[in-house]
């Protein structure tokens, strides 16, 4: 397998997004982590990223390692313009369903954000305020929505591992609350935390 161009990658995910800054205007990446685990926030980040310098390691949040996700991460937060945060907790999962929660997350981070263009992962008629662009596996297409992915990823993932130290049974460190046969054994075991959807859960816990 021939070896992957770093500075090539980040490039080709950047040309997606040149031609808005090529016109002078301030660029968002959206995304959302945890739709489908059974425990825990679905976490959004919108970001601002700089039109250079390019981030060498910026890529969909799922092709990095765990340790280069973190430094990334990092060098995101060193880089970035602007960064909103949204989440929906479990409780409003249950109430309002899964993608009406993600949605509102997605409001609530894009509002934190001065942007005129929204380059959103999969998700339209968002009604923000700007040019709203929903990509198919944005993540793995824009440059903005890969840091985004990066950011929301690993936001979610420090969560659950302060959730793994109140609820260790369940290997939320490990699993991140996606629904894994260890998961589903402590659960049936167990019974629900507080953190679990219940609308999730329904086929293990009664």
């Amino acid at each position: 397998m021939p070896k992957i161009d770093r500075a090539e990658k980040v490039r080709l995910l950047a040309a997606t997004d040149e031609p808005f800054w090529a016109q002078g205007l301030v660029v968002a990446g959206m995304d959302e982590v945890g739709r489908g685990p059974l425990v825990g926030n679905v976490v959004v980040a919108c970001v601002v990223m700089p039109r250079e310098p390019l981030i060498e390691w910026v890529d969909d949040s799922k092709k990095l390692s765990e340790s280069r996700r973190e430094k990334v991460y990092q060098e995101i937060l060193d880089t970035a313009l602007h960064i909103g945060i949204g989440q929906a907790t479990p409780q409003e999962i249950d109430e309002i369903n899964i993608l009406q929660a993600t949605k509102k997350a997605m409001r609530q981070a894009a509002g934190q954000v001065p942007a005129d263009v929204f380059l959103v992962d999969a998700v339209s008629n968002l009604g923000l305020k700007g040019l709203e662009v929903p990509i198919i596996k944005g993540d793995a297409t824009s440059y903005s929505i890969a840091a985004a992915s990066i950011v929301a990823k690993v936001v979610r993932d420090h969560q659950l591992m302060e959730l793994d130290k109140l609820y260790p049974q369940y290997g939320l460190a490990r699993n991140k609350g996606y629904g894994t046969a260890e998961h589903i054994a402590a659960l049936k075991e167990y019974g629900p935390c507080p953190y679990h959807r219940r609308s999730f859960i329904k086929n293990f816990w009664p």
